[in-house]
C-alpha cells in the first residue's frame, strides 16, 4: 500500500512538470520536496517563508535539509505580523497566516514559470481544525500527500524509506501556536517563546512546547519525560533563564505535551466537532 502511494505521488509530480514547494523544513514538506526533486530535478523549487513566527534554528534546518536533498532552495519574507487579523490571534489566525504565505508564493510561482504551488498538508491534517488549509485551497495550492491519502505516520515511514535522516523530527508548528486564542501576538512575545524552547532543547528535551499565557510560561513535555525533567534539571536555573527571556512565572504542565491542546477551549461548532 505504501509503495503504491509513493508511486502515486511520483505520478502527481510527473504530471505537473514544474512545481514550487511551500517548504517549512518539517517532515511533511521535506518529504514533498524530496519526491518533487527526485521526479522533476531542477524543475522543482523549495521556498521557505521567513518571519518572526519561525525559529531561526528551523530555518537553518530547512536550508540544510534542502541541500542534502539537492533541491534548489530560496527564502522569502512574509509579513503576517502587519495584519491585525493575525496578531489579534482569533480562532482562525492560521487562515491569515496561510493567506499571506500563498499570496506571496502564487505570484512568485507565476513569475518563475511554475504552474503549481504545492504544500505538505497530509491526510491527517484534514481531520483537524486547520483554517490555513482553506486559505491555501482558495489560492489554488495543491496538497499531494492529502490527495493520495498519506497519513502523518506514513510520511515518517516514507521519509525513512527514502533515506531522510530526519524522518523522526518532532513537529514544529509556527510559534504563534503557543498562545491562547485572543491573546495578542507580538514580535517580542514570539522571540521569548522561541528563546525558551531553544534553551530547553539544549538541555536535551527536543519534543516540547512552551505555551505563553500573559506573563506565564507553561512548559509541556511528553508525560514520560516529566519526572526526568523534575529530577535531573536544576529548576531554579530554568526559572531564572525564563525570567531573563521576559516571563515572570514558569510552570510545568502535569498533563504533558499534546498536539493541538489549545484547541480544546474552542466551541465544537467552531471546530466542526473536531476538537
Amino acid at each position: 500500500m505504501l509503495e503504491k502511494k509513493l508511486e502515486q505521488l511520483k505520478t502527481v509530480f510527473a504530471e505537473m512538470e514544474q512545481a514550487l514547494i511551500a517548504y517549512s523544513g518539517g517532515v511533511d514538506s521535506t518529504l514533498i520536496a524530496k519526491i518533487a526533486y527526485d521526479v522533476l530535478g531542477d524543475c522543482a523549487l523549495a521556498v521557505t517563508a521567513e518571519s518572526p513566527s519561525l525559529l531561526p534554528e528551523e530555518l537553518e534546518d530547512a536550508s540544510m535539509q534542502a541541500a542534502v536533498i539537492g533541491i534548489p532552495h530560496e527564502v522569502i519574507q512574509t509579513y503576517e505580523m502587519n495584519n491585525p487579523n493575525y496578531t489579534t490571534n482569533p480562532v482562525n489566525r492560521c487562515y491569515f497566516c496561510k493567506s499571506e504565505l500563498h499570496d506571496t508564493l502564487k505570484p512568485l510561482a507565476r513569475k518563475r514559470g511554475y504552474p503549481y504551488v504545492v504544500d505538505g498538508v497530509n491526510a491527517d491534517d484534514l481531520r483537524d481544525y486547520r483554517p490555513g488549509i482553506q486559505a491555501a485551497k482558495e489560492r489554488g495550492a495543491r496538497s499531494p500527500l492529502a490527495e493520495v491519502g498519506v497519513t502523518k505516520a506514513e510520511v515518517r515511514q516514507l521519509s525513512k524509506q527514502l533515506g531522510l535522516t530526519w524522518w523522526d523530527k518532532p513537529a514544529q508548528p509556527c510559534l504563534s501556536s503557543r498562545f491562547p486564542y485572543g491573546e495578542e501576538i507580538t514580535v517580542d512575545k514570539l522571540q521569548r517563546v522561541g528563546r525558551a524552547e531553544i534553551y530547553l532543547r539544549r538541555l536535551g528535551f527536543s519534543n516540547l512546547r512552551v505555551r505563553s499565557e500573559g506573563d506565564t510560561a507553561r512548559i509541556e513535555l511528553p508525560p514520560e519525560l516529566i519526572k526526568e525533567f523534575v529530577v535531573t534539571v536544576d529548576l531554579p536555573t530554568v526559572v531564572s533563564a525564563f525570567q531573563g527571556f521576559g516571563f515572570v512565572y514558569v510552570t510545568l504542565d502535569l498533563e504533558g505535551y499534546r498536539s493541538g491542546k489549545l484547541n480544546q477551549v474552542l466551541d465544537r461548532e467552531v471546530l466542526g466537532a473536531k476538537v
